[in-house]
């Protein structure tokens, strides 16, 4: 959590500015846009840099998910009860809590420059794939949670996708592994699933099955997504994914012994 305490320390939330400044601000109650006066030897958090990024992971997530929530319109209560549910797996803190409950508000405002706050999101992550595909399978994820994902919001997180440079087949694969994911961690899955999961056809061979289960669980390993920036909050929802890729391939390796 040493980066929400530098945070609200103020050091590097004055760096930051661009939408995403404004709005951990607003969420803050603070003004992140006057300048920096600290005096001595303060450390100077630029793009790229581990905590600035993990403040711009937070702040886009919940900043973001109320964006899709109001993408039809109207916030459902399923809607709002997936985002309390993803919020309470995370274990955020009281503090942490209500910034986010502020950011996934401000989200759903009709000003809220969606763009903007993705192309600095993008740029304060700093080429690292990884990092911004697992924002957008949490995207997925969340719109997904209850039940059903209307045409608009899969329209802007197609949108959402593009803009952070995943083109669509990618989209949708990704799309069929939130989905087939969540059906393997309910006890409810098929080998159809498995394989969906891993990625591969029930044509691979066991060696091919092997290399895309080595690639996807190092994509979401949670000590390799940490070094590049995901909070120690979300920690969990990676260890979660691993398990359920980890179940996934044992369930293909049953299957052919």
């Amino acid at each position: 959590m040493a980066w929400w305490g530098t945070l609200l320390g103020g050091t590097l939330g004055y760096m930051f500015g661009g939408p995403l400044g404004a709005l951990i601000g607003a969420a803050l109650g603070r003004n992140f846009d006057q300048g920096l006066k600290v005096s001595g030897r303060a450390r100077v958090y630029g793009t790229g840099q581990q905590e600035r990024v993990q403040a711009a992971f937070f702040t886009t997530t919940f900043s973001v998910m109320g964006h899709i929530a109001k993408a039809d319109g109207k916030v459902t209560p399923d809607e709002i009860s997936a985002a309390e549910s993803f919020m309470r797996r995370m274990q955020l803190d009281t503090q942490q809590r209500k910034a986010a409950i502020k950011l996934f508000n401000a989200g759903k405002s009709d000003d809220f420059q969606l763009h903007a706050v993705l192309a600095q999101f993008r740029q304060e992550c700093h080429r690292r794939r990884n990092l911004v595909q697992m924002f957008l399978e949490i995207q997925i994820a969340t719109a997904m949670a209850d039940g059903k994902v209307h045409a608009s919001e899969r329209r802007i997180l197609f949108s959402i996708g593009e803009q952070l440079g995943f083109d669509r087949a990618a989209i949708e694969h990704l799309f069929s592994f939130i989905e087939s994911g969540e059906a393997i961690d309910s006890g409810k899955s098929s080998l159809s699933d498995a394989y969906e999961v891993i990625g591969v056809s029930r044509k691979a061979s066991d060696a091919e099955v092997k290399k895309a289960y080595r690639r996807l669980m190092s994509q979401h390993h949670p000590d390799k997504l940490a070094a590049k920036g995901l909070p120690e909050e979300m920690m969990k929802l990676a260890t979660e994914k691993t398990q359920e890729i980890k179940s996934a391939y044992e369930q293909i390796k049953r299957s052919r012994a």
